[in-house]
């Protein structure tokens, strides 16, 4: 087996994969209400995807995360968590995990933890139903709540992801931090990243540093250092009242790209080394070339060579918002 290395010495062996750009909802930050999606032919064929995942298995990648817009959405989904599955079976990979709304976990929970899957990301910014559906646009949180009993009875280890939304949610950390400490989540507060058009301002307006979020959570909670890793970007604390824990990710006040292990497949096939890069490696063209994997396997070999130091986000009100123009939703999570 030959290792995914970049050229600064760090070791490839984490890929989210992203399975359908579409979405049943349309959160603010992440996509315009008006999208326009993806043609059929466009995007990987399921067995597509499980082909490209396992030559990233063959060359040392540990840990896949199945991402949208809503992976669940996307139809006959759960034949691709099977044939996934094999490499947990085989020993091959660490760990199948999701990122999902949860709006569709009721439906598939017990599917999901009979594949081999234990953990799952679900994304709530608020706990206010008025407020949910304002962020979300479409959601309900009712819906999202029944998909999380579902994972607990299944017996799916539940984190909960949390966008710091300044003048939306801001008055809601610590509620966030009381819930999910009874119901047994991790939680993890994710600064707003400056990916698609949205409108700028809107961004700057939204932007919240965590280094604010974390100094307000210590005026109430107990912040314990913690070495807990996941093998994501997020720095960890354990709040001692609770038992539980809070993660940072930190892409703008701090960012993490010195220890970054991971790459990310779009629903296209297009691979992206850098969440805050454009440059990017077209992997559906040699996946269809041949029945082989020589192609595919050098494809993916030249790209981890392109895989930058780090990215490029800023946002601030001096400097406006450097992004890339692509949405969250098509780069997969």
């Amino acid at each position: 087996m030959t290792e995914l290395i970049d050229p600064f010495g760090r070791k490839v062996d984490y890929l989210r994969i992203s399975v359908t750009d579409r979405c049943d909802f349309r959160c603010v930050y992440c996509m315009s209400e008006d999208m326009t999606f993806l043609p059929k032919a466009d995007l990987l064929t399921l067995e597509e995807l499980d082909r490209v995942s396992s030559a990233f298995v063959r060359h040392g990648v540990r840990k896949l995360r199945i991402t949208g817009g809503e992976p669940l959405v996307r139809r006959n989904i759960m034949s691709l968590f099977k044939a996934l599955g094999r490499h947990l079976d085989s020993g091959a990979l660490s760990e199948l995990t999701l990122t999902t709304n949860g709006s569709q976990l009721a439906r598939f929970a017990d599917d999901l933890y009979a594949c081999g899957v234990r953990r799952v990301n679900v994304s709530i910014d608020t706990l206010d139903a008025d407020k949910f559906t304002a962020i979300t646009r479409w959601g309900k949180i009712d819906q999202v709540m029944d998909g999380l009993k579902a994972a607990k009875r299944a017996g799916l280890q539940v984190k909960i992801n949390a966008v710091a939304l300044k003048g939306v949610n801001d008055s809601e950390i610590h509620d966030m931090v009381a819930w999910c400490g009874g119901e047994g989540f991790d939680l993890t507060f994710i600064e707003v990243m400056p990916m698609g058009d949205i409108g700028n301002e809107q961004r700057i307006d939204q932007y919240w540093p965590l280094s604010m979020v974390r100094a307000e959570l210590a005026s109430r909670w107990t912040l314990e250092e913690s070495d807990y890793v996941t093998g994501g970007p997020a720095r960890y604390v354990r709040v001692k009242e609770t038992g539980g824990r809070i993660g940072f990710i930190t892409p703008l006040t701090h960012n993490f790209c010195e220890s970054c292990n991971r790459v990310r497949l779009s629903c296209t096939g297009t691979l992206y080394m850098c969440l805050g890069q454009d440059d990017a490696a077209d992997l559906r063209a040699p996946v269809r070339a041949s029945e082989g994997d020589q192609l595919l396997d050098e494809a993916i070999f030249e790209a981890i060579t392109r895989k930058p130091k780090g990215h490029d986000f800023v946002i601030d009100r001096r400097r406006g918002a450097k992004s890339v123009a692509r949405h969250m939703s098509v780069t997969g999570g």
